[in-house]
């Protein structure tokens, strides 16, 4: 009881307080989760690019990535707040009153109304697998995080993305199976190793999705295992030879999904099964790049 309600004073107080520690735009840009947000834009505007986009096209695109990812990022850290305040989350700006809650919330709303049109400029078609992929994102943040079925958001948003890029070049052509399969298992594996670290806490604030769910072990297994899958597929899948690249990649990523499977001796929190599965992660993002041409 008492906990309870210390926890919602401390949230109450989080709501009442000014921005400090850098000021309000600092403190906003760090609750949209900024580094991430370019990340995936940055990589879905040079695929779009690949695949024959022109330099206007590509830039439409962006916006409609990066307006889409700052919603996303904004939304996850207001619905967080309780959970971060529990856990102790020094790191997350609106705990330490960096950002305001109604601030960041109003950003979430205004990135959101912005990534509509800025998504079905890019066509009709497009901007709907676009929006499609920013709903499942938000669903996610809302409320599937906390079930089995914490993996699907993921899944839908990242596979996607190629959809988004193909269907908004000239003629609209769907994108390529292969490549919306390896964004879906990218994106679930991006999802798992994404949680990696945080997994106990979720556990002691009622977040139960599938890594959860698995625990530390099974889970860096699992992300492993969908990310080696991703860059199997982004490998084999396309009807061109594979080459000296593609057999390369492939014993790269083996060798990185054996570190995480190997023992990591007696310190039960080493690092190097999540950095593997981060490298992993990098690498399969390059493939994709590398197959940009091919994506329809």
């Amino acid at each position: 009881m008492y906990t309870a309600r210390a926890q919602r004073a401390r949230e109450a107080a989080a709501v009442a307080s000014p921005p400090r520690q850098g000021g309000p735009v600092r403190g906003l840009l760090a609750a949209s989760h900024a580094a991430p947000s370019i990340a995936v834009t940055v990589v879905i505007t040079a695929l779009a690019a690949t695949s024959g986009r022109s330099v206007a096209g590509s830039a439409l695109v962006a916006s409609a990535v990066l307006t889409g990812q700052l919603s996303v990022g904004w939304c996850n850290d207001r619905v967080d707040l309780r959970r971060d305040l529990a856990t102790g989350r020094s790191d997350k700006p609106l705990v330490t009153g960096a950002a305001h809650p109604r601030t960041v919330a109003v950003a979430a709303g205004c990135a959101l109304a912005l990534c509509v049109p800025l998504s079905l400029a890019n066509g009709l078609a497009a901007g709907t697998a676009h929006l499609v992929g920013v709903a499942a994102a938000w669903s996610y943040n809302l409320g599937i995080k906390r079930t089995v079925l914490s993996w699907l958001p993921y899944a839908v948003a990242f596979g996607l993305l190629p959809a988004f890029v193909t269907l908004a070049s000239p003629g609209h052509p769907r994108p390529a199976g292969w490549a919306v399969a390896a964004g879906a298992l990218l994106g679930m594996g991006a999802h798992v190793t994404n949680v990696l670290p945080d997994i106990d806490g979720d556990l002691r604030t009622g977040v139960r999705g599938l890594p959860q769910r698995l625990g530390p072990l099974r889970a860096r297994f699992l992300a492993a295992g969908l990310l080696l899958a991703g860059a199997v597929v982004l490998i084999l899948g396309p009807s061109e030879r594979i080459g000296t690249v593609g057999w390369v990649s492939l014993a790269v990523t083996g060798a990185l999904a054996l570190a995480v499977a190997l023992p990591t001796g007696s310190d039960p929190h080493s690092r190097l099964p999540f950095l593997a599965t981060l490298t992993l992660a990098a690498l399969d993002v390059a493939l994709l790049l590398l197959r940009g041409a091919a994506l329809t």
